[in-house]
């Protein structure tokens, strides 16, 4: 019976072992699966209209992180919105993480990804004032559309904004 639970132990120690990846020097490499999600998110993403122009830039921070940055800039001077985004992989959790400057003692919010696919990216936080919900979804003419959306004064409340990425 002991060698039994042994032999047991053992196959269950190599099999865990035998599932990671090492480099050339043994050292373990790990895999950030979560993010590799956002991939197709990387890259200047720009909407310009009559009222002004919205950007969002995201940029590779390192294995574990996107950096970004959303900002909405009126009559090509004025910035009426500027939000600092990271997408952060935690464990096996990717988390849509923003800090908008003035607002939440300047605190990041979390959103957590609750959903996803090849070309979307659903990130929620249902204890946040607003928004709860932010959906981002690649559109086949390289563009992106992402949705906010949430109850805001107790009254359901939905934004799309349309960005086309930038050359």
């Amino acid at each position: 019976m002991k060698n039994t639970l042994f032999s047991l132990l053992i196959l269950v120690l190599l099999a865990s072992v035998s599932c990671n990846k090492y480099d050339a020097k043994g050292n373990l490499i790990k895999e950030y699966n979560e993010l590799a999600k956002a991939k197709w998110l990387e890259g200047e993403w720009e909407k310009t209209d009559s009222l002004g122009t919205l950007k969002e830039i995201w940029t590779p921070k390192n294995d574990s992180t996107f950096a970004g940055q959303s900002y909405y800039i009126q009559d090509e001077k004025d910035t009426i919105h500027n939000e600092q985004i990271e997408l952060i992989q935690d464990k096996e959790h990717l988390i849509y993480s923003a800090t908008v400057k003035g607002e939440n003692n300047n605190t990041a919010i979390p959103f957590q990804l609750t959903k996803d696919d090849d070309s979307l990216l659903v990130f929620e936080n249902p204890k946040h004032d607003y928004p709860q919900k932010l959906e981002y979804r690649l559109l086949k003419n390289k563009s992106i559309s992402i949705v906010v959306s949430g109850k805001e004064k107790r009254k359901l409340s939905t934004t799309t904004y349309m960005l086309s990425k930038k050359k």
